[in-house]
C-alpha cells in the first residue's frame, strides 16, 4: 500500500495549544509533525474563534445563546500514514480527547508531492 500524507488543521484556546501539541507528538511519534529529519514540526497562527452555544451545549467558555469570541489558535501539522487512513485516524481519535471543546473543529487535506 502506498502511502499517504495529509495535513490536519485544527483550531483550539491558545491556552491549550501546547498541551495538545505536546499530547499528540506523544502518542503518534513518527506519524504526526515529522517531515523528513524534522520531527515535532507544527506551524501555529494566532487568531479568534466565535461560536454561539446551543441550548444543550456545555462549551468550555460562555453560556448557551451568547455568541462568544476566544483567542485560539489554527495549528497545522502534517500526517505521515501508511495509506489506510489508519494512522490518520487515530491521530484525531487522539486530537478529540485531549482536546478541552466538546466539538472539535478540524480539517483534514490529502497532500500531493509534485
Amino acid at each position: 500500500m502506498m502511502s499517504l500524507r495529509f495535513k490536519l488543521v485544527f483550531f483550539t484556546p491558545k491556552t491549550h495549544t501546547a498541551v495538545i501539541l505536546s499530547t499528540l507528538f506523544k502518542q503518534c511519534p513518527n506519524v504526526l509533525g515529522k517531515i523528513g529529519q524534522y520531527e515535532e514540526c507544527a506551524f501555529i497562527t494566532p487568531g479568534v474563534g466565535q461560536f454561539k452555544p446551543g441550548p444543550d451545549a456545555r462549551p468550555l467558555t460562555g453560556e448557551p445563546g451568547k455568541l462568544e469570541y476566544v483567542d485560539e489558535d489554527r495549528v497545522e501539522i502534517v500526517v505521515n500514514d501508511q495509506g489506510d487512513k489508519v494512522q490518520l485516524k487515530h491521530a484525531i481519535s487522539h486530537l478529540k480527547a485531549v482536546h478541552p471543546y466538546e466539538e472539535v473543529a478540524y480539517d483534514v487535506y490529502r497532500l500531493e508531492d509534485v
